[in-house]
């Protein structure tokens, strides 16, 4: 017959009820030699570690959602809806064929300067909207930011949804007046898809920068478009590069060509048209800016991060 081991009195008349039941093994140790043990390691974030592409692309379904989300909504409820898409090229170019053509006086070799124009108006179109929206996107969605997580970088990337849904539109119009004008095309239009990818890179890449600072300082959304116009008129859209060579002095073209977009879009409509030159040093140093600037802007944003909830 077994007689129950009595429990201690503690101080104040409680019994001690931590001590193990009799007969009862005693609970290993966490610590029990041989056996291993479950460790957190925290490292600095630096490089492209910092990035964290890996949450990107396990958030890559929001990425889609949201990219589907800006491309509905930004002719919704307008009174010509999805004709805006050729309207804004059409209407740009045919301004540029009026100044630069026909008062101006610009060269445009042998094709009508309207279609050189328009040819521009496609690159830089898809430069500007990514841009202009990549850069707002983080006030306009400060609603989404400052309640559940996801990696922010997500939301400046879905905005270059509708631009290049926008581009691919305008370049069926491209094709028709290709046709018109008898332009036949050449190799040169499968490097088409590089240059557009370059220009998108370079226009997400200051996005992030941008949107960044934007958080805590909204001047900037008045900033942008105005910066945009100027960058408009100091790139080749409405004219060529060929034509600043011949109007300005060596030194003010070098300073005009450290612009990335002007090799960019020189060479945007090399491919697209056969026409203009690309000059070898300044179009490689266009080639490298870009995905530079795309990387350098992600650090920056993803620097940044840490303080979005808070100030927006």
């Amino acid at each position: 017959m077994s007689t129950a081991t009595p429990a201690l009195d503690l101080p104040g008349g409680l019994p001690d009820h931590s001590a193990p039941p009799p007969g009862s093994a005693p609970p290993e140790s966490p610590g029990a030699p041989g056996e291993p043990q479950p460790r957190t390691v925290i490292r600095p974030t630096r490089g492209w570690a910092g990035l964290k592409l890996g949450e990107v692309w396990a958030f890559r379904d929001l990425l889609y959602t949201l990219g589907a989300r800006n491309v509905k909504l930004v002719y919704k409820q307008t009174l010509l809806g999805v004709a805006w898409v050729l309207l804004q090229p059409l209407i740009g170019a045919g301004l540029f064929a009026f100044v630069f053509g026909v008062l101006a006086e610009m060269p445009s070799g042998e094709l009508p300067y309207f279609v050189f124009s328009f040819a521009g108006m496609l690159g830089w179109t898809l430069f500007s909207a990514t841009l202009t929206a990549s850069s707002m996107v983080m006030v306009s969605n400060a609603h989404l930011v400052s309640k559940i997580y996801f990696p922010r970088l997500i939301l400046p990337l879905s905005a270059a949804s509708q631009p290049l849904v926008n581009f691919l539109v305008s370049l069926i119009l491209m094709a028709a007046l290709a046709v018109m004008y008898s332009i036949v095309p050449s190799w040169r239009l499968l490097l088409l898809p590089v240059w557009s990818a370059l220009l998108l890179m370079l226009a997400v890449g200051i996005g992030f920068w941008l949107s960044s600072i934007m958080v805590t300082y909204r001047d900037l959304r008045y900033i942008v478009p105005v910066g945009v116009q100027f960058l408009l008129y100091a790139s080749p859209v409405g004219y060529s590069v060929a034509a600043v060579s011949e109007k300005v002095p060596a030194s003010v073209e070098r300073f005009y060509m450290l612009n990335p977009l002007a090799g960019l879009l020189e060479g945007f409509r090399w491919s697209l048209l056969n026409e203009g030159t690309l000059t070898p040093g300044w179009t490689v140093y266009s080639v490298v800016v870009a995905p530079v600037v795309l990387v350098v802007g992600a650090c920056l944003f993803r620097r940044a991060e840490k303080r979005f909830a808070d100030v927006i």
